[in-house]
């Protein structure tokens, strides 16, 4: 990503959001374009301010699992980190459905929010430690009832090499690097991969594939 990458905050505590604005203007690479507390303010915000990735409370005024299913249809190349002190399952899972690209728990280490900003600014997935074994047991709850296993069956041997570089935050460059195939061949992996899995977006696939935990 070129130039500094644009946040907006989204929390309806002032003082919070006046920390978090002091932590990453003090990293150099972030820029604080405006800020947000209720989710209201985040749809209208977004629109004027055009961040890269706007971290946003789930308990917000308004609803911010509302306002993420709205940013993501309505700003879908805006990257939504989910930046809460709720750490249950309810939450957490509606947080994925409704399009967020990350979750991070208000506890967590300062370094683990700026590198779930940057990852989720550039379209990558970032989830906090403690949600990753949730995802792994969703996953094979469904896989004992074989219903993702046979969506992934329909995959080419190539399709799922291509789907776990995804899972893992590669972009479609990276990956074609990695596979030594050209950008439009990976694009059309992708496309056909989203279609067989019945799927209906890019932001959809990776959340997909983080979810099924495939790696290479």
């Amino acid at each position: 990503m070129k130039g500094k990458i644009r946040v907006l905050l989204a929390d309806d505590h002032t003082l919070f959001r006046e920390g978090v604005r002091q932590l990453l203007e003090a990293q150099g690479d972030f820029q604080v374009v405006g800020e947000a507390a209720t989710a209201q303010e985040v749809l209208e915000q977004a629109r004027q301010c055009q961040p890269d990735v706007i971290a946003l409370d789930i308990t917000m005024p308004g609803n911010g699992l509302e306002a993420t299913r709205r940013l993501r249809k309505g700003l879908p190349d805006v990257g939504v980190l989910i930046l809460t002190m709720h750490g249950g399952d309810e939450y957490f899972f509606q947080a994925l459905e409704a399009g967020a690209g990350g979750y991070v728990l208000k506890e967590s280490a300062s370094s683990d929010l700026m590198a779930a900003l940057r990852e989720v600014a550039r379209g990558g997935i970032f989830l906090h430690s403690s949600m990753v074994a949730r995802l792994v047991k969703a996953f094979l709850q469904l896989t004992g009832r074989g219903e993702e296993a046979a969506r992934v069956a329909r995959l080419t041997g190539r399709e799922k090499e291509v789907m776990a570089l995804i899972a893992q935050g590669y972009t479609s460059e990276e990956i074609a690097a990695e596979l030594h195939r050209s950008v439009h061949t990976i694009h059309s992996h992708r496309a056909h991969i989203i279609e067989k899995l019945g799927l209906h977006s890019r932001a959809e696939l990776m959340r997909y594939a983080v979810l099924l935990g495939l790696r290479r």
